[in-house]
């Protein structure tokens, strides 16, 4: 017999019922928190998508000796942590620009690519959901602490410290139940706990709510600027402690006129129709698709991560490559506009 999944934070099979169906039926649902939960632990989507499957594979293996005792979902997420924490004893710590313990970059310098180290990466929502369209209370626990800087904050604590506050702060276990989860006493988790939040500072896990209509103005004017290559437009849709990065570089940069001088610097587009956006999502904020024209119409350039706030963009996160690209569903290439 099947059991009936109708609350998947509480379900447990019926004594006695190990099938397969049942399994899937408890434990399937979970994906999507599990790949978040394991993104919050490794700062990579591949990564967190290796770490989930690995989990699932060890947790159908000891389903049959499951007690019961707790629910699906919080054994689910003992096995996905423990299984995260083994991976990062061999893994190197994955960063982003703003991390590496320098100030601003001069955004008229030449640019210098860290192919040495290991990047935080993007979450697209594409990846997340696998094509289908969340329901409102999978989407809040998915989305929560997902956000770039939070992601890249956590990256800086020793693992077991990234454990506890990413089970304590952002899927609120219990102290008793992280202690659980990781072995480890109470007065350990606590301690740990405290040591993970000096670290991380004011750093919050926070979930963004849908785009205000002022929120979807400033990204469709950020769009507008780039591709009229009207860069002076930005001062109105920038905030002023605007961060932007681009990995693999390695410098960050600060404000409006940093913004400014960057892309007319560094980016290739020299004149308006040079660029062209596809709008996706990715680590629960709006995300773009740039492409820059050639002979045969546009190729894929960079995917930005924007976070945005009171109708001003104050961070963008660059990223290269096709990999990227494919994560988020875009194409490599858009045709010519007419």
């Amino acid at each position: 017999m099947t059991s009936t999944v109708n609350a998947p934070s509480t379900a447990r099979p019926e004594p006695g019922d190990r099938s397969p169906e049942t399994f899937t039926a408890l434990a399937a649902p979970l994906r999507p928190e599990l790949l978040a939960h394991c993104y919050r632990m490794l700062g990579s989507a591949t990564a967190a998508e290796d770490r989930v499957q690995e989990a699932y594979l060890r947790a159908w293996q000891a389903f049959h000796a499951f007690d019961g005792r707790s629910s699906v979902r919080t054994w689910m997420y003992k096995i996905a942590t423990n299984t995260c924490l083994s991976a990062l004893t061999s893994a190197s710590r994955r960063v982003l620009p703003t991390g590496l313990g320098q100030g601003p970059g001069d955004p008229r310098a030449d640019l210098v690519s860290r192919d040495d180290l290991a990047w935080v990466e993007p979450l697209p929502d594409r990846v997340l959901w696998q094509g289908a369209a969340p329901d409102p209370a999978e989407a809040s626990v998915a989305r929560e602490g997902v956000g770039l800087a939070f992601v890249a904050a956590v990256q800086l604590l020793p693992p077991r410290q990234r454990a506890v506050l990413v089970l304590r702060e952002v899927l609120r276990f219990s102290a008793a139940e992280t202690a659980e989860h990781l072995d480890i006493t109470v007065a350990a988790v606590n301690s740990a706990l405290q040591r993970a939040r000096a670290a991380v500072g004011d750093v919050e896990p926070e979930s963004l709510p849908a785009l205000s209509p002022q929120d979807e103005q400033a990204v469709a004017d950020f769009v507008a600027a780039f591709e009229a290559h009207d860069l002076a437009r930005l001062t109105d849709v920038l905030t002023s402690d605007l961060v932007w990065q681009m990995p693999p570089f390695d410098r960050w940069y600060s404000g409006v006129q940093d913004a400014i001088d960057l892309s007319a610097t560094h980016c290739p587009a020299a004149a308006a129709d040079d660029l062209a956006f596809l709008a996706a999502r990715a680590n629960g904020r709006p995300a773009l698709g740039m492409y820059l024209r050639d002979e045969s119409g546009y190729a894929r350039f960079q995917f930005q991560v924007l976070d945005v706030r009171d109708g001003r963009i104050e961070a963008v996160t660059g990223y290269f490559g096709d990999g990227v690209f494919d994560a988020a569903g875009l194409p490599h290439r858009l045709p010519p506009i007419d």
